[in-house]
């Protein structure tokens, strides 16, 4: 098996086009088609449906797809490393994160990642969503969230800790919630299409039925709603801590529930192949949470 047959496979899947990917890289039509043919010969598979107009992967070419981008992925970081002038890991990094998340943390360390690493590349998804990790390519997704489907290989980086804010204006209009049940008598500022918010106490879960005659798609939404009297927000202590410092928003203590614990995840496309790539991204990502003061596990 050759790799650069393998990378004309990779580069198809990224650009949507076999004719893409042969622009791509250099090379004609008919020589990307030929290397492509040569690979799925090679494994006796066939890897792309392929038309004049479209592409898509079969299902081995979905099982094959994690492997074939490690293997591009590795042949580039060794050629770097081999290289006397050329230091650290290499190659293009797809990483999802979500928006609020990713500006506060994720930006502001990302171009001196890359000045460690003049090989390296990497493209950013700013997005609440998760995406189909293998579909888009993406390496490595950051989540915040109770993670539900099994499916998905995910490593606990932190633990994330939330509260309850309003503003002191909204406050001074509507009262101050002090248990569970007054947050039936509130605006709650919804999470995309949420519906409930889980609590915990000594006596388990408890699910509250959500008030919202707003919501917003992005946390940043519910958090700018609530600077601005809009309702109650249940938003990370690392997202509100300098706005309750400085008076704009109001800690929301319940004495008789807390918030449901959620947590800060790594989730990768496959458990055998983290490349070098995603574990220096992550080793740097975890001592930027660190020097923020969150603990990580």
């Amino acid at each position: 098996m050759d790799t650069a047959d393998v990378q004309v496979f990779t580069a198809a899947v990224t650009a949507g086009s076999l004719a893409a990917a042969a622009r791509q890289l250099g090379l004609t039509p008919m020589i990307a088609s030929r290397r492509l043919a040569a690979l799925e010969a090679a494994l006796g598979v066939r890897l792309l449906h392929r038309t004049t107009r479209s592409l898509s992967l079969t299902p081995e070419g979905e099982t094959f797809l994690p492997f074939a981008r490690a293997l591009v992925e590795n042949e580039a970081e060794a050629m770097a490393r081999l290289r006397a002038d050329t230091l650290g890991v290499a190659g293009l990094l797809r990483v999802s994160v979500p928006i609020s998340f990713g500006l506060k943390f994720i930006m502001p360390f990302v171009p001196k990642l890359l000045d460690d690493n003049p090989d390296l590349r990497i493209a950013v998804d700013l997005s609440d969503s998760l995406p189909d990790l293998v579909a888009t390519g993406t390496d490595l997704a950051i989540r915040i969230a109770r993670l539900r489907d099994s499916s998905l290989i995910a490593r606990k980086l932190a633990n994330n800790p939330r509260t309850l804010v309003a503003s002191p204006d909204y406050i001074a209009r509507r009262g101050l919630p002090e248990r569970v049940e007054d947050l039936a008598g509130h605006d709650c500022l919804a999470l995309g299409n949420a519906t409930h918010w889980t609590f915990v106490s000594g006596a388990g879960e408890r699910h509250v039925r959500l008030n919202a005659r707003l919501s917003c798609s992005s946390i940043a939404g519910c958090h700018a709603a609530s600077l601005s009297g809009g309702g109650v927000a249940l938003l990370s202590d690392w997202y509100v801590d300098d706005d309750v410092a400085a008076g704009r928003l109001v800690k929301i203590g319940l004495a008789d529930a807390a918030p449901e614990e959620i947590a800060i995840w790594a989730v990768y496309p496959t458990s055998q192949l983290v490349l070098p790539k995603v574990r220096v991204f992550i080793a740097t990502l975890r001592q930027t949470l660190l020097m923020a003061g969150i603990r990580v596990v």
